[in-house]
């Protein structure tokens, strides 16, 4: 790699997220754009960056009432007019692909400073209905993922689906299901989500790790989606509210604004697959990325793959042959909870913080999300010096 090109490198100098609140809890008033400022304003004062020197806001979205989020969030936030935004639609993807949109703009020399991430409220996600040719309203829960001839497979029967077809059992699921929440909750009880978090007046602590979760309350929940079927609420992510932000720079400018430290990018795939079996696309991402990369997975030191549905995270992590041990060391979003548009940059924050704790040059970091519709996103980074 040439002087040049290094010094365009895209990295990662600060990573922040509020808490994750439960969809209808302490964030039930609150909208996407009041809940991002906040954040965005914390990473420009973490890395001492100036307003006027982000080339852009990227932020992923997936519920939200349409508009551009990115370009409200930033304005609330106080960042000058001449700052533009661009809000980015993976579904459960979102997040991520915005952070790996900006890491290539910086690559390209599109650009020397982003804000980048995601937000999701989804207890201010405004009603949506069809206009039917009589001009009356007929209101949906959510957006088509695919075409019907396909199978517009909903999430929790795709997870049933996912269960059967690799042989996920109702115990293996519980018990990974618990981990998560046990934890989480001593991360939390730890300080461990401390660096990474800006408390804000209605939550300063993730609502959804439970500490009275046990294997005879998990095997108490009845089927969520299919009669009969092997996937609760108690192995389902909750629905849930949060905002996630961080600083994609070059490595130039990381030296410029006196970073010591920083997660670089290294690269991203993504994938399509069945939407029937959405829950399974980060296998063929993943791959994808390591063909490409020339990485093992036996030699990442740090995986956070999306924890949706417990029946959907052990399947890929059997495909792959990944120990579930190795993964989400600090609980995931079965615990942790799943705004939609934010999970994939909660991931990367996730990644930054704990590499930053453990402070090993060197070591890579992979983060994975399986999503709707039926696609994959992986992204492999490094922590290493300025």
């Amino acid at each position: 790699m040439s002087a040049a090109s290094a010094d365009r490198e895209p990295v990662i100098i600060a990573a922040r997220r509020t808490a994750i609140g439960r969809a209808g809890g302490a964030f039930r008033g609150v909208p996407a754009h009041d809940l991002l400022a906040p954040v965005l304003r914390q990473v420009l004062l973490d890395t001492g960056l100036q307003d006027g020197q982000v080339s852009d806001v990227i932020m992923g979205n997936a519920v939200g009432g349409g508009g551009n989020v990115a370009r409200l969030a930033s304005l609330t936030a106080g960042l000058p007019v001449g700052v533009p935004g661009l809000t980015v639609d993976r579904q459960c993807g979102s997040g991520l692909e915005a952070i790996v949109l900006a890491a290539r703009l910086v690559a390209a020399g599109a650009g020397d400073a982003y804000l980048a991430g995601g937000v999701e409220s989804i207890s201010t996600a405004p009603a949506r209905a069809h206009r039917l040719p009589d001009g009356s309203l007929d209101f949906y829960d959510r957006a088509q993922f695919a075409p019907l001839w396909l199978g517009d497979t909903d999430v929790g029967t795709a997870a049933e689906n996912v269960a059967v077809r690799y042989g996920i059992s109702r115990d293996r699921q519980d018990q990974f299901a618990l981990r998560s929440h046990r934890l989480a909750v001593a991360a939390r009880s730890g300080q461990a989500f401390r660096t990474e978090l800006v408390e804000l007046p209605q939550l300063a602590a993730d609502q959804g790790p439970r500490p009275s979760l046990t294997p005879e309350l998990l095997a108490r929940f009845p089927a969520a989606f299919v009669p009969g079927g092997t996937v609760t609420a108690g192995n389902s992510c909750p629905y849930s509210d949060g905002a996630c932000a961080v600083v994609v720079t070059s490595r130039a400018k990381a030296r410029q604004l006196g970073a010591q430290e920083a997660l670089a990018f290294v690269d991203s795939a993504v994938s399509g697959n069945e939407p029937a079996y959405l829950g399974v696309g980060a296998e063929s991402s993943t791959r994808e990325l390591l063909r490409r990369t020339g990485e093992r997975l036996e030699d990442i030191g740090l995986i956070e793959f999306n924890e949706a549905f417990a029946a959907q995270v052990l399947a890929v992590l059997d495909l792959l042959g990944i120990d579930p041990g190795r993964i989400n060391a600090q609980g995931g979003a079965l615990a942790l909870g799943h705004p939609y548009g934010a999970s994939g940059a909660v991931l990367v924050t996730r990644l930054f913080a704990q590499a930053r704790s453990g402070s090993l040059p060197g070591q890579t970091a992979l983060g994975m999300v399986s999503i709707a519709g039926g696609m994959g996103i992986s992204t492999l980074f490094r922590w290493e010096q300025i």
